[in-house]
């Protein structure tokens, strides 16, 4: 069977038109090449070479054979290049599926983070609650996604990368607005406001609080963190929101004021989930470790 081996030895040789330069291009002597390139022949049933003692010529058929063998040799390394290329953390595209409690503040975040470490690295962000999430990765749909623990991801691995707590959103100068910490029967005398079924938030603020639906069923069906926000701005009630979504949402309104909740926690656990036999696990690993040092500040 040809080799990949006679062929590179054998465009040295053409390159050279000199058996020994063409070995030592090849690393090797001057012998092994010569007998590579005998056996190369033999097996094409075609001379390549013409050569004596002074000179080595390409032959007519020679030229095409080698020709053939350019194009082989080109091919061969371009897929050695790719394969190289792949073991590079986010060198491939790379679809991430993000919660909705998360997106909004991480990604501003991270992307700067991203950009200046991986300045080629292709994301492709899909926004959608954690079940629809859960299913697009186990499908394959989606290559890993960004979700708050604890949520059943059955059959999925889970790489935590960060931990928060609540804060309760209040106006300023209401009742319990001047404390540094609140707890879950405070919270109770101030009309509650959380995201409609269907978001994990709102379990895992129910869990955090040892509270039931009941309790903080008011008729609202808000379905971002940034309208509950409005409707606090509007003296409808209160609200609980993650760490992360403080500096975008409190900040900008003066009215406001967070309190932290007096409560167990961590509240939730953020953590990228993946198949267990997912491939590009260094993508992941990397992109995990970009939002890491973004949430905790480090740009560089």
């Amino acid at each position: 069977m040809i080799s990949f081996k006679q062929l590179t030895y054998a465009l040295a040789a053409a390159e050279t038109l000199h058996f020994k330069k063409a070995a030592d291009k090849c690393h090797v002597s001057q012998s092994a090449l010569s007998t590579a390139l005998s056996q190369l022949e033999e097996q094409l049933g075609v001379q390549i070479f013409e050569r004596d003692n002074k000179k080595v010529l390409v032959t007519p058929i020679g030229q095409e054979v080698l020709a053939r063998a350019a194009e082989i040799v080109a091919q061969v390394n371009s897929l050695q290049n790719l394969s190289s290329s792949l073991k590079e953390p986010l060198s491939f595209p790379l679809s991430v599926g993000v919660i909705p409690t998360i997106a909004p503040y991480l990604l501003p975040k991270m992307f700067p983070t991203l950009n200046k470490r991986f300045p080629n690295a292709e994301l492709r962000i899909v926004e959608e609650q954690s079940h629809v999430l859960v299913e697009k990765v186990r499908k394959g749909e989606l290559d890993t996604a960004i979700l708050a623990l604890p949520y059943e991801c059955e059959g999925l691995l889970t790489l935590e990368f960060w931990q928060e707590d609540f804060f309760w959103v209040t106006l300023k100068g209401d009742r319990y607005s001047q404390q540094k910490e609140i707890t879950s029967d405070e919270m109770m005398h101030s009309n509650l406001m959380l995201l409609k079924e269907g978001h994990c938030l709102k379990d895992h603020i129910l869990d955090a609080c040892k509270l039931s639906e009941e309790e903080t069923e008011h008729g609202f069906g808000a379905t971002s963190l940034n309208t509950l926000i409005q409707m606090v701005l509007g003296k409808l009630g209160t609200t609980l929101i993650p760490e992360m979504a403080l500096e975008q949402l409190i900040s900008q309104n003066k009215e406001l004021t967070a309190v932290h909740l007096k409560e167990p926690g961590p509240h939730r656990r953020i953590a990228f989930i993946i198949r267990p036999n997912f491939t590009r696990l260094s993508s992941v690993e990397a992109l995990k470790d970009v939002c890491k040092d973004a949430l905790a500040g480090k740009r560089g």
